[in-house]
């Protein structure tokens, strides 16, 4: 199975299981040895929880459209809206919710480790 396969897949199975959507705009080799540069369009449902998930690499995330709790593990709750971003470190555990009525909506730069999935379900650090 080739890693945009992978990438595809836990991309869907995660989609389907939290109500969050994620569509690949583009991928390449990145300049840093065994990672891949991955850019994503974001979409996370009214109402959605993202569930509690890694990434086997770095999250940079810029919200676009709306606005959701953005929760990371072992620090407090933190509010993001159009217009703001974030970075989450490889391998952190964290999750969002969609409290509002509208979807939020987002670009997310992913620099992942070559042949992974592009994110893990793991389980809730608290």
């Amino acid at each position: 199975m080739t890693a945009l396969s992978l990438l595809l897949i836990s991309s869907t199975l995660l989609a389907q299981s939290t109500g969050i959507t994620r569509t690949i705009v583009t991928k390449a080799d990145s300049s840093i040895p065994g990672k891949e540069d991955v850019i994503a369009s974001v979409e996370i449902a009214a109402g959605a929880v993202v569930g509690w998930h890694t990434h086997p690499g770095d999250e940079i995330s810029y919200i676009s459209e709306g606005e959701a709790e953005l929760l990371v593990a072992h620090q407090p709750p933190r509010k993001i809206k159009a217009g703001e971003g974030f970075v989450i470190p490889a391998g952190v555990v964290h999750s969002a919710k969609n409290h509002g009525s509208v979807p939020i909506k987002l670009v997310g730069v992913y620099v992942i480790d070559k042949d992974k999935p592009l994110a893990t379900p793991a389980p809730a650090p608290y």
